[in-house]
């Protein structure tokens, strides 16, 4: 799996930048089929970073953002709201593969 983390407007350090692969890594426990995760960390408005989390599974595009008072704060929002979509996604191919049509 390839992760990326681009920075626009600002730096962010080493140890910052290695939780946010840490937390952004812990998606492929729940989505065995990601292929590659893409971090964009928008720092032009310092008091409010935004953040752009890109996962591409197979066959599929995930995109979540937030924005939040910290930078960590919005990294935990947003590797939330794409743990939903992944669970949600992956509830459906399983129902579609439990279908009542399979058993009769």
């Amino acid at each position: 799996m390839q992760m990326n983390i681009s920075i626009r407007h600002g730096h962010v350090s080493d140890p910052t930048q290695a939780t946010i692969q840490e937390k952004a890594g812990k998606l492929t426990r729940l989505y065995d089929r990601i292929s590659a995760i893409e971090v964009t960390i928008d720092l032009e408005h310092r008091d409010l970073p935004a953040v752009d989390l890109k996962v591409s599974a197979k066959k599929r595009e995930f995109v979540a953002v937030a924005q939040a008072e910290n930078l960590l704060a919005a990294v935990d929002v947003v590797v939330d709201k794409m743990e939903q979509q992944l669970r949600k996604h992956k509830e459906k191919v399983q129902d579609r593969h439990r279908g009542a049509g399979h058993r009769e």
